[in-house]
């Protein structure tokens, strides 16, 4: 596995403070969520893949709950292809939470429910990417392609 270190775009988050919290706006949730160390990872990803990427907003979803076996899980991030079909579920971490062979393991276990083409891990400072093909995984040393997602020299 080889560490991707991502270069976040410069992005405007919208905050707000009540009390001693802090939330920040999802622009693809509508909603204001708590600014946790993860949250701030998976807001920085999703501008990542839409600004640097351009991936398309209408192919992200974001903390939707699955059933893994008979547990309720809520997976990350997954990118849709064009025909809506999950094509990367990532799993993010706060930035002090090393991304472990645990990580691994817990995003194998969404995958068993949302299979996806490429896997992402992050904790921000460290990010992993894999492809899966027919059952063969290839690291990568990057982030896939808006054409790689799409399935299409786009």
């Amino acid at each position: 596995m080889s560490v991707i270190h991502l270069q976040y775009p410069e992005i405007n988050l919208k905050y707000k403070i009540e009390g001693n919290t802090r939330y920040v706006f999802d622009s693809i949730r509508k909603k204001y969520l708590v600014l946790t160390p993860e949250e701030w990872v998976r807001q920085h990803l999703i501008a990542y893949l839409l600004h640097q990427l351009d991936y398309p907003v209408n192919l992200l979803s974001i903390e939707k709950q699955i059933v893994v076996g008979r547990v309720k899980k809520r997976y990350d991030l997954v990118v849709y292809d064009q025909h809506f079909q999950p094509c990367l579920l990532a799993e993010c971490k706060q930035p002090d939470i090393a991304v472990t062979e645990q990580t691994l393991y817990q995003l194998l276990q969404y995958h068993s429910t949302v299979a996806a083409r490429f896997w992402v891990l992050s904790n921000g400072p460290d990010t992993y990417c894999a492809s899966v093909d027919n059952g063969k995984i290839t690291w990568m040393d990057r982030l896939p392609s808006k054409a790689e997602i799409l399935g299409s020299a786009d």
